[in-house]
């Protein structure tokens, strides 16, 4: 049996605040990314105006650029990453996070500049995509490298804060739209809404930046070129980590899309997906740290598999219940559930991500294969889900989507479970 290693007062000290560092720019990161999606009529009616599904895929379209350059800011910033510190490269990515949500908050609407009022959003979207594409991959870096014991425990609030999000996006959305009229949400609600995220940015920039670099990337080998390195000697283990990602990420953007999914489709107020958002954020934020110590004691991929399974086996019938039942207690109740699944497999997630790379090229294999997996699975899903209900009529599409991706997870779970075992 492997000796559990001894914990040092100091190395605790570090650990803790590894969280904190990282988990300030990942909540900035993912109060953006689940506001956009709260806030999407709002944004159609300033940038795209105009009625029906055209306008709609218009916003999700230009939601969906932030997940294209994704994997460029992944092999840039991850490349960074790997041959000059953990430290370094979230510095820069909270940097760029919070210039593009300060471009959006200023940014005048169509009415005002025409179509430099989109081309604007683009733009911030595109700083915003390439900023994201390094976070997640760094950050989780950082935390494991900084945990000497309970690494999954520590790697778990990489999901925690995006519980964290969650809440304050769904909280802030919520209040806004049940207490503004639609003609002030449109106006200037939801540019408030955004600016709030911005509080964060200068206090995560500063706490990033006087933090040491991790233990083991300042021990471990250095590579000159990562990329090639990580292509070469660990394809495989780059495309099973692409495929765990598709669970986690249509967890995030399910909920992020039933908003609208709800008003559109179901026929529900505006604020109806709010409260069950709230409640899957709290899920998420309170259950994730647990799932990570499950995670430590038994393995991170014994909590994900059946997790998966489960996912598989309910996601058909969670939109088969809402169609029948379209209530908000409902709507709730199934955001409730796909909680429950961010925090048992979400939450280990991203110890078994960090144990599948070796140190010289961890930040740029997660980098790669989050930001693909996030772009392709995740950012892509309500312009997808948006045409295809849209097509077929049929309103447990997104159920039949969710279940398909859970399996291609599964499937790379399996994979990576041998390569876990053997380090």
């Amino acid at each position: 049996m492997t000796e559990t290693p001894v914990e040092s007062r100091e190395e605790k000290s570090r650990a803790r605040k590894a969280v904190v560092a990282a988990g300030l720019g990942n909540a900035l990161e993912w109060y953006d990314i689940i506001l956009f999606g709260f806030m999407a009529t709002s944004i159609t009616a300033v940038f795209y105006p105009g009625e029906g599904l055209s306008a709609q895929l218009m916003t999700w379209a230009t939601f969906a650029i932030t997940f294209v350059v994704r994997p460029l800011g992944a092999v840039l910033i991850g490349r960074y990453a790997d041959k000059h510190g953990r430290k370094s490269a979230l510095s820069l990515t909270i940097g760029l996070m919070t210039l593009g949500v300060f471009i959006i908050v200023v940014l005048p609407g169509e009415a005002t500049i025409g179509i430099w009022a989109s081309i604007g959003l683009i733009i911030a979207r595109i700083i915003q995509g390439i900023s994201a594409g390094g976070e997640f991959g760094s950050a989780t870096a950082f935390l494991t490298e900084n945990a000497k014991r309970g690494k999954a425990y520590y790697a778990s609030f990489q999901t925690a804060t995006q519980g964290i999000s969650m809440f304050l996006a769904a909280g802030v959305s919520w209040i806004f739209s049940s207490t503004l009229s639609e003609e002030a949400l449109h106006s200037w609600g939801w540019r408030v809404a955004f600016a709030i995220g911005l509080l964060i940015g200068p206090v995560g920039w500063y706490i990033r930046s006087k933090m040491d670099d991790t233990p083991e990337f300042k021990a471990a080998e250095k590579t000159d070129n990562p990329l090639r390195v990580l292509l070469g000697e660990h394809f495989g283990r780059l495309f099973a980590a692409f495929l765990i990602i598709a669970m986690a990420t249509i967890s995030v953007y399910l909920i992020t899309y039933l908003p609208q999914f709800a008003v559109t489709n179901l026929g529900l107020d505006a604020w109806a997906a709010f409260p069950g958002a709230v409640v899957a954020g709290l899920i998420t934020l309170i259950g994730a740290p647990f799932a990570g110590r499950l995670a430590d004691r038994v393995g991170p991929t014994t909590v994900m598999i059946p997790t998966a399974i489960v996912g598989i086996i309910a996601g058909w019938p969670m939109f088969i219940l809402l169609e029948a039942n379209p209530t908000i207690p409902v709507l709730t109740l199934c955001e409730a559930i796909v909680g429950l699944f961010m925090v048992f497999y979400f939450g280990p997630m991203p110890a078994l991500l960090s144990e599948l790379f070796p140190v010289k090229v961890r930040s740029s294999g997660m980098t790669i294969a989050y930001s693909f997996g996030v772009a392709i699975f995740g950012g892509f899903a309500p312009l997808i889900l948006t045409a295809l209900l849209g097509a077929t009529g049929l309103l447990t599409v997104p159920g039949f989507y969710y279940a398909g991706l859970s399996l291609l997870s599964l499937i790379g779970v399996i994979v990576a479970r041998k390569v876990y075992k053997q380090r």
